[in-house]
């Protein structure tokens, strides 16, 4: 049996259709009483799941190669989580003519979470970049964000994210970072089997991350958060959003060519150090913000959708850069060589 395929042409993730209609689901038919009480279990305890698998996918080995590239991976962490939430501190000001100072708390959690790891890796490939340094640069970041984006989110949202305490930071270590560091342990003996079933483990991801949205939203709409943002305040939201986004590819692209680096390693920087992880945020926000997670995560997947689109577009046209067409023409007659001199052999 064909797999069935997601057309090439359509510019939306069909992810973030699954999402929207999450989101649909929890609008007409939010879990109330016992069932929000079993939604929220199920959601805690797949986060906890989902961050296990987290720990026993990230190689130590690969982590570890890449560190070489200390320079590189430095760049990228400082645009993540020093470059990225300076802007979202600065978007203040816009506070209450474009965003409603709910929406600016979700924007502003939308700056401290990780970078991406998969469509890092992807949009470098195209662009015909520096591909390990991204997967070492998104891995890296993933790691550190399972402490720094809590941690930054207690410093600079404080009490509107939903009441920072003791028992917050406990909860923070139990549901995120103890399930990390056990299956960093116990990859020894179990990475074999995340490796041969990532595509059923990717499926389990995906439907936890599903869970934990129905959860948050349901929560938001038996409280009647929805009823904060109307249609003026969400266009004023993505226009912010798209602003955040181009200077952070302005800065990635040419703040890494003033630094020295090569066309290469630029292409990895831009892409690892301009996104923001939907994986990661979703299921901290729900740890961090508790009811108020519904709004906390909207900015963040209206912001991976645009991220998505407009890298997409730019991982193309770099791979048509007449420096990147030359380089191709340079490693052909390499590759020609060592295959003759392996048929030879």
């Amino acid at each position: 049996m064909k797999r069935l395929r997601w057309p090439r042409w359509m510019p939306i993730d069909p992810y973030i259709l699954l999402l929207l209609g999450t989101v649909g689901l929890a609008a007409l038919l939010p879990a109330r009483g016992t069932g929000a009480d079993v939604a929220s279990g199920a959601s805690t305890g797949a986060i906890a799941f989902l961050f296990f698998l987290y720990g026993a996918r990230l190689s130590t080995r690969e982590a570890m190669d890449g560190v070489r590239h200390w320079r590189l991976h430095v760049t990228v962490l400082a645009c993540t989580f020093v470059v990225f939430p300076l802007l979202g501190l600065a978007s203040r000001g816009l506070v209450p003519v474009f965003l409603t100072d709910p929406l600016y708390q979700g924007l502003l959690f939308l700056t401290l979470v990780p970078s991406t790891v998969q469509s890092s890796i992807a949009f470098t490939s195209i662009a015909r970049g520096n591909v390990p340094a991204a997967i070492c640069a998104g891995s890296f970041s993933s790691l550190v964000g399972i402490v720094v984006t809590p941690l930054l989110a207690a410093a600079l949202l404080g009490g509107s994210g939903g009441g920072f305490s003791a028992d917050s930071v406990v909860e923070i270590v139990l549901q995120l970072l103890v399930p990390f560091v056990a299956g960093q342990l116990l990859r020894r003996w179990i990475g074999g089997f995340v490796a041969r079933h990532k595509e059923v483990l990717g499926l389990v991801d995906r439907g936890s991350i599903l869970l934990v949205v129905y959860t948050a939203f349901s929560e938001g709409m038996v409280r009647g958060i929805w009823h904060q943002v109307s249609p003026v305040r969400l266009a004023g939201l993505l226009a912010v959003q798209a602003v955040l986004l181009a200077v952070m590819l302005f800065l990635t692209w040419y703040g890494a060519k003033g630094l020295g680096f090569g066309r290469a390693d630029r292409i990895a920087i831009q892409f690892a150090g301009s996104k923001k992880s939907l994986a990661a945020g979703l299921p901290m926000a729900s740890v961090l913000f508790g009811a108020q997670a519904s709004l906390a995560v909207l900015p963040l997947m209206l912001f991976h959708q645009m991220q998505l689109m407009v890298c997409a577009v730019i991982a193309k046209r770099r791979s048509r850069d007449p420096e990147a067409l030359a380089s191709e023409e340079e490693a052909a007659p390499a590759r020609t060589a060592i295959g003759a001199g392996g048929r030879l052999g």
